[in-house]
């Protein structure tokens, strides 16, 4: 009687070699090679695509909170009545001496109807001191443009130098396009709190020159926001010498929840403390929800490429019955045979897995360019700016999250082999025979 042979060492040179001749099909065995293509198809397909869907919301969710945070700060002071605040001087220097702020920045605020000649519209006005605004980040980009030196004449250097003595009026670059008026056009705006007369309060009328013309990147802010010089402002809506709030940045945004008590203490009672959390809490969940959502309804991508692998596996295990056969009475154990039928189905994962990453990212990497190709292809802008707030289509690639997307797909394709693997392993020579 022969003695058994010994068992060989895992992943020996041998199953490699099988596993992946079996993953080149020959001419009668073309289904099978079919299935893999598929399965391998979507494997990376469905990887790209939620690599490229999370980095744009990764994009889309980053750009839209450093657009609301450029624009109205990290934390806002303001009277529980909305009446004005009038000691904001010695406000502003307490909060500086809090721990992790930034800057103070006083603002008079109202809404108003914007009037041209060609149009008019709502819009918001914010009164900024000339040093304060130099400072905005969301204003201040190669986009801006001024005329503060000569009167309707382009600075050669965008400048708020001058903005406070000039009294203009600074508007986004949608609105000045929806009003067709330029630097040294005028636009008028009207407040319905006026004076008070005998018959009531009179709308208050203004004209103002436009002094500048800037583009924050978000279309609600770009032609819906203007700002006057906060003089000019505290006199429009009748403030008198006090602001509507005082506004922050901190250092850490993410942490301002923590810093509500110190920044009440610092303003002062009876004040309100709201954040950037506390205002835009429900869309800024709302953008996680979906997220989310999708990152679920993507994954059945992947699983569905996984079980295309466990049908691929298992009519080949059927197709090769005689040489599970022949190996097993050539001394092959049953561990050799689950493992080469278990590299076949994790190579079409792990290739298929690879593939979609490198695609993935460079979509991603170059998902601006490829809007305005399928643009100007289709004459069709899929990144409509008034329905998406933004002006240009955000990504950004997110390593971490990329790593979890890979170890899914891939342990998805590993557990897909396992049944069709074992299956193969359990045949012994006769029973193996029955398949052909």
């Amino acid at each position: 009687m022969s003695q058994a042979l010994p068992d060989t060492k895992p992943f020996a040179a041998f199953e490699w070699k099988l596993a992946l001749r079996y993953l080149r099909a020959r001419r009668k065995e073309g289904f099978i090679s079919v299935i893999s293509l598929f399965s391998f198809l979507g494997i990376m397909l469905g990887v790209a695509t939620l690599i490229v869907v999370m980095s744009i919301f990764n994009g889309f969710h980053n750009e839209l909170l450093n657009r609301v945070l450029g624009f109205s700060g990290h934390a806002s002071i303001y009277q529980p009545d909305l009446t004005p605040i009038e000691d904001y001087d010695a406000m502003k220097g307490r909060l500086m001496a809090v721990p992790g702020i930034t800057s103070a920045v006083p603002i008079v605020e109202g809404q108003v109807m914007v009037s041209s000649i060609k149009n008019a519209s709502g819009a918001l006005i914010r009164g900024v001191s000339e040093a304060d605004i130099e400072k905005l980040p969301s204003l201040n980009n190669s986009s801006l443009q001024t005329a503060l030196g000569q009167p309707g004449v382009m600075d050669a250097v965008p400048s708020w130098k001058g903005f406070d003595k000039a009294g203009g009026i600074a508007i986004g670059e949608r609105m000045a396009w929806k009003h067709q008026v330029g630097l040294g056009g005028t636009i008028t705006l009207i407040a319905p709190n006026g004076p008070e007369t005998v018959i009531g309060s009179t709308p208050r009328i203004r004209d103002y020159q436009v002094v500048a013309i800037f583009k924050m990147g978000m279309s609600e802010y770009d032609e819906g926001v203007a700002y006057l010089p906060l003089s000019e402002a505290q006199d429009f809506f009748s403030t008198d010498t006090g602001v509507s709030g005082v506004e922050l940045t901190v250092e850490r945004p993410d942490t301002i929840a923590s810093m509500v008590g110190e920044i009440a203490k610092a303003a002062g009672p009876g004040l309100m403390v709201q954040t950037w959390k506390d205002r835009n809490q429900a869309f800024f969940t709302a953008l996680t929800v979906e997220r989310n959502m999708l990152f679920m309804v993507l994954t059945m991508i992947i699983l569905v490429a996984a079980l295309n692998i466990i049908s691929g596996l298992i009519m080949l295990v059927k197709d090769k019955g005689r040489d599970i056969a022949i190996l097993r009475t050539m001394g092959a154990t049953s561990g050799a045979i689950q493992r080469v039928f278990f590299i076949t189905g994790a190579a079409i994962g792990v290739i298929g897995t690879i593939g979609g990453v490198l695609l993935g990212m460079v979509i991603s990497y170059y998902a601006e360019p490829i809007r305005r190709g399928f643009q100007w292809l289709s004459g069709v802008d899929p990144f409509n700016p008034d329905l998406y707030y933004l002006s240009k289509l955000p990504s950004e690639i997110d390593f971490n999250q990329t790593f979890w997307i890979v170890l899914m797909s891939i342990g998805l394709s590993f557990l897909a082999t396992l049944y069709p693997s074992w299956k193969a392993a359990k045949l012994d020579p006769v029973e193996a025979l029955r398949y052909e």
